[in-house]
């Protein structure tokens, strides 16, 4: 079957459905129906039906899906970050580096890669996602990234303000440890052979500090010579809490590697910082001796307060001390089974 058109010579042409058929050798063609009362677009529809073509709605564009770019981590990522406020602590301007900085933020949590294929992933030619459209930056080149970070690197002090002021307030918690990285290049000023928590003692590295809150919210980082003890670190964070910050009173939590007796007595103490650590293993023997402070009771497995002794001046600061009473299980028989070991109610 297909759809015809016969020419009149006074009135508009007929539009007739016909098919053909074999009869006798011939081929031959007969109508079906006359169409010419239907619309226009509907008799194209038929028409084209008939000769085997795939229609689109009515109306509709026809496009081809030449490239698709995913998006969806990259709306929650950004969503997350605006939501959050964070694009507005950092640097104002030029416009285009606040893009890249934002981008940079973004594109470290959905794809971290290098500085190389980063500008890759976000310039429009090479696109891995949609960040670079949706922010706007058309081509990308590396050069630029890194004047970016120059840019961030300058803005660092009020960035890290902005987010104390959001975040710390006199009396709260504030925690801190280090970490370290190696690198591969030779021009890092900061790089040092040192202490590799990476387990490669064949490549510098540098140390670098965290301040969070009490929910692990990053406030502030300081990066340092990759041979730098956990200890010395803890000054300049001393300093930045006091100075920068305008803290009074703070609880500032190390490990015991951190917050040692001398950081005490140098820093935390000058400051009037409070702090909370873990004793060293000398310590904790000196307390849990035979007549010390605190003693363990062989036939009921419980630690009690000695009632004669009083905890030393250098670990009192360090170490919780509730108010110990004497077990009332102390002269209870033993038994054959190995005893669980009992804390006081007054300590838990």
């Amino acid at each position: 079957m297909y759809v015809t058109r016969i020419p009149n010579r006074d009135s508009r042409p007929a539009v007739l459905l016909r098919e053909s058929y074999r009869e006798g050798g011939k081929v031959k063609s007969r109508t079906l129906a006359n169409i010419s009362d239907w619309p226009e677009a509907k008799i194209d529809s038929l028409r084209r039906v008939l000769a085997g073509e795939t229609l689109a709605p009515l109306g509709a564009e026809r496009f081809e899906i030449a490239r698709a770019l995913a998006h969806g981590h990259v709306a929650a990522a950004l969503g997350t970050v605006r939501r959050l406020g964070l694009d507005k602590a950092l640097p104002k301007g030029p416009e285009r580096r606040a893009k890249l900085i934002l981008a940079m933020i973004v594109a470290r949590i959905i794809e971290p890669a290098a500085k190389l294929a980063t500008a890759r992933q976000l310039s429009e030619a090479t696109a891995a996602h949609s960040l670079g459209a949706v922010l706007g930056l058309g081509e990308v080149d590396e050069d630029e990234l890194y004047a970016a970070l120059d840019l961030l690197s300058r803005s660092q002090s009020s960035i890290e303000k902005v987010l104390a002021q959001r975040h710390l307030e006199d009396g709260v918690l504030v925690l801190y440890d280090v970490t370290s990285s190696y690198l591969e290049g030779r021009r890092c000023e900061l790089a040092q052979f040192g202490y590799s928590r990476d387990h490669r003692r064949d490549r510098p590295q540098i140390v670098f500090g965290l301040l969070c809150t009490t929910e692990g919210c990053p406030v502030a980082v300081e990066v340092f010579e990759g041979n730098l003890g956990d200890p010395s670190t803890l000054a300049n964070q001393v300093r930045k809490l006091r100075m920068r910050f305008r803290l009074k009173r703070i609880v500032l939590v190390g490990d015991r590697g951190m917050i040692t007796q001398a950081r005490i007595d140098a820093d935390l103490e000058p400051a009037g910082f409070d702090w909370i650590t873990a004793l060293r293993a000398p310590t904790i023997q000196a307390l849990a001796a035979e007549g010390g402070p605190l003693s363990r009771c062989l036939t009921s497995a419980t630690w009690r307060r000695s009632p004669r002794t009083t905890i030393p001046a250098s670990v009192s600061s360090s170490v919780a001390t509730p108010n110990w009473r004497p077990s009332a299980r102390a002269s209870a028989p033993t038994s054959s089974r190995r005893p669980r070991r009992r804390w006081p109610r007054s300590a838990q």
